[in-house]
């Protein structure tokens, strides 16, 4: 895919606390960027809606979870849960099914919970709603500043910015700034090339160019953090636990321990991990779903 041409090359040794570019370079970023995504946009489910509470679903399943994954579970979860009653009403247990082959299940208990409160908060003869604040919405369970922001992006075209890895990655390569701004640095620099009244389609522009052309190979910008590897690893033990009581129904610590080849204590380690998280519960030695 063809790379939108570069505006030039700009220092890299300018104080990365305080610089941010002018109003001819964030304008030149713009007007590549967006002729880039208006030929290349990816066409994404989560694109074809602005209500507050699927895209919010979108954002809480697209953490640290590929985007191919996410289609086909995006559109089930909310065929099955179409709206924040729906899911604060379901049983846990159903909606960490529904959740199944996404990964890090306590987002799918921390997206209940926030349906809960906001079930809980609602106006008597009115819908429950999410809050329509970076500050409303970063107040619920699970979620951050990216997420609070990036549900206002796209849910209301909000004129803030949204940095994930892929935001980043782009800001630092096409803007040649030093690959270690600390993350006050690069918000700052993501506040100042933001075009107002376009927030939406600048955004999917960011993260379509990162995902499709500028990755972090072919960019040579590591990301801040690394996930470590999953197969073996505490997390992937943590899943194929929670998977057994969620398909077989409740099971012993011993026989959850010879189903995952571990010794005993690992496991009650893991059954007190996922109950702290509030995906499981025990009962003496046995253990089932939340």
């Amino acid at each position: 895919m063809p790379r939108p041409a570069s505006s030039g090359r700009h220092p890299t040794t300018r104080p990365s606390a305080v610089w941010t570019p002018d109003d001819r370079q964030a304008a030149a970023l713009q007007a590549r960027l967006l002729a880039w995504y208006e030929q290349n946009g990816r066409d994404l489910p989560w694109r074809h809606t602005t209500d507050t509470y699927a895209v919010l679903v979108s954002e809480v399943m697209l953490q640290q979870t590929q985007v191919s994954r996410v289609v086909p579970a995006y559109g089930r979860f909310l065929e099955t849960y179409p709206t924040l009653q729906a899911l604060a009403m379901a049983p846990l247990a159903d909606v960490l099914r529904s959740w199944r082959g996404l990964g890090y299940n306590n987002r799918a208990e921390r997206l209940r919970r926030c349906a809960r409160i906001c079930v809980a908060r609602r106006v008597p003869g009115r819908p429950a709603a999410l809050p329509a604040t970076v500050e409303g919405l970063g107040a619920l369970p699970g979620i951050g500043p990216y997420t609070a922001r990036a549900v206002m992006v796209f849910a209301y075209n909000a004129d803030v910015a949204a940095v994930d890895a892929n935001v980043r990655r782009v800001l630092v390569h096409e803007l040649e700034l030093p690959a270690d701004l600390p993350p006050s640095a690069i918000q700052a620099v993501a506040d100042a090339v933001l075009p107002h009244g376009r927030s939406r389609d600048w955004h999917n522009a960011l993260m379509d160019y990162g995902a499709l052309v500028l990755t972090a190979r072919s960019a040579g910008v590591a990301p801040r953090t690394r996930q470590g590897a999953f197969v073996g690893s505490r997390r992937w033990y943590r899943a194929r636990l929670l998977r057994a009581v969620l398909d077989d129904g409740p099971q012993t610590k011993a026989g959850l321990a010879a189903l995952l080849a571990v010794d005993g204590p690992f496991v009650h380690d893991l059954v007190l991990a996922l109950e702290r998280d509030g995906l499981v519960r025990r009962s003496g030695d046995t253990v089932a779903a939340a």
